[in-house]
């Protein structure tokens, strides 16, 4: 039979080129299922994966998925390092997206906005989702609560809340009773980085918070303890280094980058406050953060290729005829093919009787 061994010293070249691997696995396996549902693999391919990226526009399209994609998973990078495994980053999304929303539309009748206010309510987006992820903080140090599950429930809390809000106090008056609030004005949205596309400076904000995460891991004490404290708790606790700090640090800059990423998308893509807000880019940053191998410029190129199969998987629902659910079927095939990939580096498998 066939056992798993445990390999003496895993090779760390491999370590690092898994993604790509599991990213080949998956094209591979992603042909065979469109083989089998009497589609041309090489053509279903070529519009999932090269249409997206074959022209100025789908590459502008293409960042605009992939601005909240990484400025979710660098947060979700650190908080993971620090062994904090927050799962609600999609409600933390939606909290943002709440907060800067609700500002804008009250400051929107007395003033037209403009960088300042622009910022402040790029602010208020992350104080949003800080305050979502103290929650779950606050009940993990107070009462040993298990973070996996608090975070995650507080995400139904927060579509629950952004719900009520805009089918009441936030509804806009003249929207024939539609779930929505008014359209920001052009003053509070923000600006575009490349006339005549969508692509707008959320862009810029999510490469910043990528470099600011790789230094803040690399080139500070605070960063070093908390992932001292991730790896080798006991060690951490030795050296005096307090796991209570590690968790609110890791936690309050994740929800604080799900929020940013909610407000960009409300005051970007969106320009008002939806039900849906998010096609569930805070559940999808969790596996574009173990792609990139939670290192906070890893996660750069796996945003990228969840990103293309956002924009792919609306291309073949429309090209091909292919259910909506190709996106996460592709999402799921990525992950799994990351973990076998993972499992094979750290072990060799062995034929015994």
């Amino acid at each position: 039979m066939l056992r798993l061994e445990r390999r003496a010293q895993p090779s760390r070249v491999m370590a690092w080129c898994s993604p790509l691997l599991a990213v080949a696995l998956t094209a591979l396996i992603g042909s065979v299922l469109f083989m089998v549902v009497g589609k041309d693999p090489v053509a279903s391919l070529r519009v999932f994966f090269l249409e997206p990226i074959r022209d100025l526009r789908g590459w502008s399209e293409v960042g605009v998925k992939v601005a909240p994609l990484l400025v979710i998973a660098v947060g979700l990078s650190i908080c993971f390092r620090a062994n904090v495994f927050n799962i609600g980053a999609e409600g933390q999304l939606v909290v943002g997206a709440i907060a800067a929303g609700a500002l804008i539309l009250h400051l929107d009748d007395d003033t037209n906005g403009g960088a300042l206010l622009i910022s402040v309510a790029l602010l208020a987006g992350v104080a949003g989702g800080m305050a979502w992820a103290a929650i779950t903080a606050l009940l993990r140090d107070r009462f040993h609560a298990n973070e996996i599950l608090v975070s995650l429930m507080l995400v139904y809390v927060a579509e629950l809340l952004l719900s009520y809000l805009v089918h009441g106090a936030l509804i806009d008056p003249d929207g024939f009773g539609f779930p929505q609030s008014r359209l920001f004005s052009d003053g509070w949205l923000l600006p575009v980085v490349l006339p005549g596309t969508r692509l707008h400076v959320g862009i810029v904000l999510a490469l910043v918070a990528a470099v600011a995460g790789w230094l803040y891991l690399t080139r500070s004490f605070s960063g070093f303890k908390l992932q001292v404290g991730g790896i080798a708790p006991m060690a951490a606790r030795y050296a005096g280094f307090s796991s209570r700090s590690s968790l609110w640090i890791s936690l309050l800059v994740s929800g604080g980058l799900a929020g940013l990423a909610g407000a960009a998308e409300v005051m970007g893509p969106i320009g008002q406050l939806t039900p849906s807000i998010s096609p569930g880019y805070g559940f999808a940053a969790i596996i574009v953060a173990f792609v990139g191998r939670l290192h906070p410029l890893g996660v750069i190129f796996s945003s990228f290729i969840m990103a293309l199969f956002y924009i792919g998987g609306e291309l073949s629902q429309s090209r091909l005829g292919m259910p909506s659910a190709v996106t996460g079927i592709f999402q799921g095939i990525l992950l799994f093919a990351l973990l076998a990939c993972d499992v094979l580096i750290h072990n060799r498998l062995r034929w015994s009787r």
